[in-house]
């Protein structure tokens, strides 16, 4: 089959309208339509179900598409593995990991990396969902469980635990919880057990709304609860990594807390000698050992 016809049919089954993936490729409508009529009457099947609305794939375009999505990955792995055969660091770098720790964690220590590697592109994809490494979804991952994946080099970063967290302003007006019963008084911010996050948070959170809890807010990331505790609103659900960021947060009932949550930094076997990677991994691990110095330093307090 023609590589070319392939080409285009993948970018109109990716955009699904002819149109958008005739600007994407910077061809007509009409010759992209063409391309794919061609590459129909070479396979004797149609490929695409039209209607108003824009274009819907068939069973045999699923097929297809299939085939064109892997080879453009395997396209996508050799170009990235000729780029970071040069020293130096440059080029997109896709990085993945949770809303909570992209945002609280990860995404105030960049400038450090930017300063350092000014050619460097991050496209930093936050979702609780795991994206797929070896099907290049990404490039590196953090994550707060340990890979199962057999073909990923992995990389402990450190544990957290989970904890309740409070504004000195709100504990001020509606006091501090002495046990874990006094928290039936207070209103509670955390996530829903149902939404996307770790077990150990989940547990955790189950554990407390036990206590009949007299008010709840529910937000469906970390970044989110974190606001509405800055904001007064009531002791929040969040994990310990933030600490030292947010310095002013007061921790209520420490004893009270999830198992520890392992956090990996992971990456596909095939980008091990990748230049944008080693800048990436490093950067991280310069981070996490200040880090680790301050909790040291904060708990010898």
């Amino acid at each position: 089959m023609d590589w070319d016809k392939l080409r285009i049919f993948h970018a109109v089954a990716d955009a699904g309208s002819l149109t958008h993936a005739g600007d994407q490729l910077h061809l007509s409508q009409s010759a992209v339509s063409r391309q794919v009529r061609s590459l129909e009457e070479t396979l004797d099947s149609t490929l695409f179900h039209r209607h108003a609305r824009g274009l819907i794939l068939t069973e045999q375009g699923e097929l297809l598409f299939e085939a064109t999505r892997s080879m453009m990955k395997r396209l996508e792995t050799a170009t990235a593995r000729i780029r970071d055969s040069e020293d130096e660091v440059f080029g997109e770098l896709r990085v993945t990991t949770t809303i909570g720790f992209g945002t609280l964690w990860l995404a105030p220590r960049l400038a450090k990396l930017y300063e350092k590697y000014p050619d460097l592109k991050i496209d930093l994809m936050l979702e609780e969902r795991v994206l797929d490494l070896p099907m290049r979804e990404a490039d590196i991952a953090i994550r707060m469980k340990e890979p199962s994946q057999a073909d990923l080099i992995r990389k402990r970063l450190m544990g957290v635990h989970i904890g309740l967290f409070a504004s000195p302003e709100y504990l001020e007006q509606r006091g501090t919880p002495e046990v874990v019963e006094d928290l039936s008084e207070h209103r509670l911010i955390c996530q829903n057990t149902n939404s996307a996050q770790v077990s150990a948070a989940t547990y955790l959170v189950k554990e407390l709304i036990t206590n009949d809890i007299s008010s709840m807010l529910h937000v469906n990331n970390y970044f989110g609860v974190l606001q509405g505790v800055i904001h007064n609103l009531g002791i929040g659900i969040l994990p310990d990594y933030l600490t030292f960021d947010f310095p002013n947060l007061v921790r209520v009932l420490p004893e009270v807390e999830s198992v520890e949550v392992p956090v990996y930094l992971a990456y596909p076997e095939e980008l091990r000698h990748s230049q944008r990677i080693a800048a990436f991994r490093d950067f991280v691990q310069e981070e996490i050992i200040a880090y680790r110095k301050n909790v040291k330093e904060h708990k010898i307090r």
